[in-house]
């Protein structure tokens, strides 16, 4: 991470806001993070869509520490293939070699002139970091295509920031994974070997972008078919951060304000995770919350037991305000 200083900061979002529109027309389709009207469940939505087409072998790629090992010369030459102005490039220069300062818990300041000193990296958290990076990744994306590795391995590239997935079909994925090393050996990248993996659907199933993907069943008619649900991870995650705000140390607040924390980080949850097999895992979190919410409030009222005869569903909901995820169907009285 670097975090730039106040006026880096501004001059790199005045800088982004000229050079991002110039840019957009070089980034490929198959990339979908950090660009106007695309997002990830847009990335989401295109490994779906390909699995159902029958691309079911799929190299799941991961490039270790991506930000950080992108090579400032080669990365310069991508900028200036669109920007001609010295002035605007050596701007770009000192932002990718500008030293990064930490303090210390003990108020002692160190600074490191990495990026500098081994000429690669982009520092995470600065507002112009997400362009070079999806332009940098661009070769790689559009090198896959000249080269013709898309036609003739028929393997399609789908790419969000520093992940990406190649989705082929069977037969065809040790031979995208073989060459897709073979690129990122070229682009000085460095592939992370024990988590970059090959998955074959329906057998298996991999991770991208929050979800699972691999054989689902509809829940109505049992009958199977591919396609993305929320990952174990994911869920574990949105549980924790509720428990931590239900902990019983929280009891001090209002119900209502402690109600409406606990909507809007559900909310957020089941915003993202919309695509796919959603409502089992949006169950899930719903019970917790539930059980949370009953338990801060026998706490704080100093109610015995598991607080459902005075807290029932119809109470949390009806009463206090409680959200509940579309298409949850348990515990409605």
């Amino acid at each position: 991470m670097g975090i730039p200083t106040i006026r880096d900061r501004v001059v790199q979002l005045a800088a982004v806001l000229v050079l991002g529109p110039i840019f957009e027309a070089d980034l490929q389709p198959e990339q979908y993070a950090y660009r106007p009207g695309r997002s990830a469940l847009d990335a989401v939505q295109a490994v779906n869509d390909w699995l159902h087409r029958g691309y079911t072998e799929v190299v799941e790629a991961d490039l270790s520490a991506y930000f950080e090992t992108i090579p400032h010369a080669d990365l310069l030459k991508s900028v200036a293939r669109r920007v001609s102005d010295r002035h605007l490039l050596r701007l770009v220069k000192m932002w990718l070699e500008a030293p990064v300062e930490e303090t210390d818990e003990h108020g002692r300041t160190q600074r490191t002139t990495r990026n500098k000193d081994q000429r690669r990296g982009v520092p995470q958290g600065a507002p112009a970091s997400p362009l070079l990076a999806n332009l940098y990744l661009r070769r790689f994306v559009l090198g896959w295509k000249t080269l013709d590795h898309e036609q003739r391995l028929d393997a399609h590239i789908v790419n969000y920031a520093d992940d990406f997935v190649i989705c082929t079909p069977p037969g065809r994925a040790a031979a995208a994974r073989q060459t897709m090393q073979a690129m990122m050996a070229q682009l000085k990248l460095t592939v992370n070997e024990t988590k970059t993996r090959i998955s074959r659907l329906p057998e298996e199933t991999f991770d991208f972008l929050g979800y699972t993907f691999g054989r689902q069943y509809a829940r109505r008619t049992g009958r199977a078919y591919l396609g993305p649900k929320p990952a174990k991870a994911k869920i574990g995650r949105v549980g924790a951060a509720l428990s931590t705000a239900t902990d019983r140390r929280t009891t001090g607040q209002d119900v209502r304000g402690l109600v409406a924390q606990l909507n809007t980080q559900v909310r957020g949850w089941v915003n993202y995770f919309r695509v796919g097999t959603v409502v089992q895992a949006y169950e899930v979190v719903l019970k917790h919350t539930r059980r949370r919410l009953r338990r801060w409030l026998g706490v704080k009222h100093k109610v015995r037991g598991s607080g459902y005869a005075r807290y029932p569903n119809a109470y949390l909901h009806g009463q206090l305000g409680l959200y509940r995820p579309p298409g949850c169907t348990t515990g409605l009285a």
